[in-house]
């Protein structure tokens, strides 16, 4: 079976978290909701066997920039370039409506992430102490303009 794209739901979100450890139950459906309303807003999911197994959301912060705020995939699909996937249609996406760059933050205890962020042309771009390195979040930008 082939794993399929598409724009999803906030309901699609949840699906997907309720088997990502990383957020434990942190994450409800009214705070996804309340974080995108009244932003232009981008929720992309992944399926496999028509059962949700990703998502990236992200929404406008203003004219120019949009935030890639929150993204997961299930421990069982995550050799399988999803997260990758998910983070390239998004930039698409971005880029069609006319955003000039993306923003996302991240944090050491997700190494992963971080790699693939700098490997993809995002640039450290700030630093939230949050009291220790691996709850403090690194800030990263990447130019999306077409020249």
């Amino acid at each position: 079976m082939t794993y399929q794209f598409i724009e999803g739901t906030v309901d699609d979100i949840v699906a997907v978290l309720a088997f990502v450890p990383e957020f434990g139950n942190s994450i409800k459906a009214t705070t996804i909701a309340e974080r995108l309303a009244g932003k232009s807003a981008l929720i992309l999911v992944a399926k496999y066997n028509k059962t949700p197994i990703g998502f990236k959301v992200g929404y406008s912060l203003n004219h120019d920039e949009f935030y890639s705020w929150l993204g997961g995939v299930t421990p069982q699909h995550r050799e399988m370039k999803v997260a990758s996937q998910l983070r390239q249609m998004q930039e698409s996406w971005a880029v069609a409506q006319g955003f000039k760059a993306i923003k996302v933050k991240s944090m050491n205890q997700f190494p992963n992430m971080l790699h693939m962020l700098i490997a993809s042309g995002y640039h450290i771009c700030g630093y939230d102490n949050n009291g220790s390195t691996m709850n403090s979040k690194i800030a990263f930008i990447k130019n999306i303009a077409q020249a």
